[in-house]
């Protein structure tokens, strides 16, 4: 059932970064609903398998929608980002970029595959086909210091690329300046974890969003819940390890400091009961690396933020 939203942002509203000071192309207040339209990957500059990503504008990659800057939105608050749809179009795109993913040496590359989408099904070619898990990459806000460009992640959010944002998501962004200035895009049909040829099946779209405010709370990264887990980041430059420590000190925080676990009680927990995966780690690039470390709600923990 599609949901009646109270705004919409067409997909020429484009930023290419996230930095201290951005303009906003709408403001709403908090709990206004917003549609937005969203670019493919590569900004439609690849429509048919002879496009190569070898002969495309790298200018204009991962444009995201907006931003949108949130009434009474604050430094130390959260927008709570809540995924109602995310739309994809008819047909998206994957590519084989030189010198980019694990297996690149045994592939011809550059390379365009075309995926044709019907109803909730994908089909790659006659042969394969596999379940439609729309999602977006970039989601993010102001950032406090540094413009940081769409290619990458950061502790504003930005191209997280987690498979995890898709509809029924309900993404916390930390506020860092007036208004968060939320920005959002790089729909991908489906993407697995790890993206271990650099890419999704990239598409344009639409994505439904509900924002709301949290006031005065807020993770270092961006706080993502789902109806039976909340999920954390943590992000570095090439290195997974230092993103995998950097997502488990996260979750430590967040245990403590909300939910007034003990240290070792956290470091236990973390890891007989909650896990630790992968959004991007394509190898080799010079781009950020993303962990995450999945918390179950439970009673001792049932949402990223206690509600008193």
């Amino acid at each position: 059932m599609a949901v009646a939203a109270t705004h919409r942002i067409a997909r020429d509203e484009v930023v290419w970064a996230f930095g201290p000071e951005m303009t906003p192309a709408l403001e709403i207040e908090p709990g206004d609903t917003v549609t937005l339209e969203t670019n493919d990957c590569f900004t439609g500059q690849i429509r048919t398998e002879a496009d190569l990503v070898t002969e495309i504008d790298l200018e204009r990659v991962n444009s995201a929608t907006g931003p949108i800057a949130v009434r009474g939105a604050e430094p130390g608050d959260s927008l709570v980002v809540e995924l109602l749809e995310v739309k994809p179009g008819d047909t998206g795109f994957a590519t084989l970029i030189p010198g980019m993913g694990q297996l690149i040496e045994r592939v011809r590359a550059p390379l365009t595959q075309v995926f044709r989408i019907d109803g909730n099904t994908i089909h790659m070619n006659e042969r394969i086909s596999f379940p439609l898990r729309p999602m977006v990459g970039v989601i993010g806000c102001a950032t406090a210091g540094e413009t940081v460009g769409n290619g990458y992640a950061g502790e504003h959010g930005g191209n997280l690329d987690n498979h995890l944002h898709g509809p029924g998501a309900t993404v916390y962004l930390p506020v860092r300046r007036p208004g968060g200035m939320l920005a959002i895009g790089d729909m991908h049909a489906s993407m697995g974890d790890g993206e271990i040829c650099f890419t999704g099946v990239e598409i344009a779209g639409e994505v439904t969003i509900r924002v709301s405010l949290l006031k005065g709370r807020q993770g270092t990264w961006p706080v993502t819940e789902l109806a039976d887990r909340w999920v954390v980041h943590g992000t570095a430059g090439p290195d997974f390890m230092e993103a995998l420590d950097r997502a488990s000190e996260e979750a430590a925080r967040f245990l403590v400091d909300q939910w007034g676990f003990t240290i070792e009680e956290a470091f236990v927990f973390l890891s007989v009961a909650c896990d630790a995966n992968i959004c991007q780690a394509c190898r080799p690039q010079p781009f950020s690396t993303i962990a995450r470390i999945a918390i179950p709600k439970i009673d001792a923990c049932p949402a990223p933020f206690r509600n008193d």
